[in-house]
């Protein structure tokens, strides 16, 4: 019994975590950081004033925390899940894979309130614009260039420099961003931003040319045959 009730505890410390920092977005895109009171938030949640600094300390603390779930965090995360890992050796799959997670991500509302929090506020709150720059940035550039790397080593794609052909990958991948979900007066048609990674993947694939390693081995066998079938001439 006493296992179960600090199962459940624990449970509503966790869905309460996650009910302030869904809220404290919606306030921090609405009222910007310097504009939203913790008391503010704390009636948004429904919670006392004093219940919500058990949980944070301050609003700096709640802000640092959305940083870490969202944008650059939530894509490294991503990269570090067994269905990426399983994709180590298919770099054609793989590109695919990331492209469209990231036009669900494009398309999440949170997100768009994360991308305004942020922009306004990461050069006002003091280690903000080091952590969600450096590490989180840091973080998901070394293992996107992780993988490029293994795929160049396994003779999967053609580069002098799986770094730099990691960061082309991306930027190309935030100009459609930045066209689709950023630039426009309104979010572009799912379809279109769908057909836009198409035809970018279909140009950076072609580019590296990346081939899948059962493609690989596939070719390699059937030329050892074609080879063993020939006779050797005099």
């Amino acid at each position: 019994m006493a296992v179960s009730t600090s199962s459940t505890a624990g449970a509503v410390v966790s869905s309460t975590r996650e009910r302030i920092l869904t809220e404290a977005l919606h306030l921090f895109a609405q009222s910007g950081y310097g504009g939203a009171s913790m008391r503010e938030l704390a009636r948004r949640v429904g919670i006392r004033e004093s219940s919500l600094y058990n949980h944070f300390p301050g609003k700096a603390a709640i802000l640092e925390a959305i940083v870490s779930e969202h944008g650059p965090a939530s894509s490294a995360d991503r990269l570090e899940a067994p269905r990426y890992r399983q994709l180590a050796r298919q770099p054609a799959a793989f590109c695919r894979q990331f492209a469209l997670d990231l036009v669900e991500q494009w398309s999440d509302p949170r997100e768009h309130q994360f991308q305004k929090v942020i922009t306004a506020e990461r050069n006002r709150v003091p280690g903000i614009r080091a952590k969600f720059a450096d590490h989180f940035y840091a973080r998901e550039q070394n293992l996107m260039t992780d993988y490029f790397r293994g795929f160049a080593l396994a003779g999967l794609i053609s580069t002098s420099d799986p770094r730099e052909a990691a960061r082309l990958f991306a930027a190309g991948l935030i100009y459609i961003r930045l066209e689709h979900y950023v630039m426009g007066a309104q979010a572009s048609p799912r379809p279109l931003v769908i057909e836009a990674i198409e035809r970018y993947l279909a140009f950076f694939l072609s580019l590296i040319a990346a081939k899948d390693s059962d493609t690989s081995d596939k070719k390699q066998r059937k030329t050892k045959g074609e080879t063993r079938g020939k006779v050797a001439p005099d």
